[in-house]
């Protein structure tokens, strides 16, 4: 439990010191990508400090992409 108060404790100050500028400047479009990806990483710092398995992205993308490749494989061996 410390270890998500920790994540917590430093995604707050690094917000306050990142976005602070972003803020005072009034540029809403940055401040809001970069509280999102905030946001995504401390989920995924959470989930991760919790020892949830957090898929590989690219097995999915093997996925994808294999029968594709076994196509073009087939046709270029022909």
């Amino acid at each position: 439990m410390s270890v998500i108060v920790g994540i917590i404790l430093v995604a707050a100050i690094l917000f306050k010191i990142e976005a602070s500028p972003l803020i005072r400047k009034k540029l809403k479009k940055e401040t809001w990508v970069f509280s999102i990806l905030l946001l995504f990483v401390v989920g995924l710092s959470i989930i991760y400090s919790l020892d949830i398995p957090i898929p590989n992205p690219t097995k999915g993308l093997a996925v994808i992409f294999k029968p594709l490749s076994d196509l073009l494989f087939e046709k270029l061996l022909k």
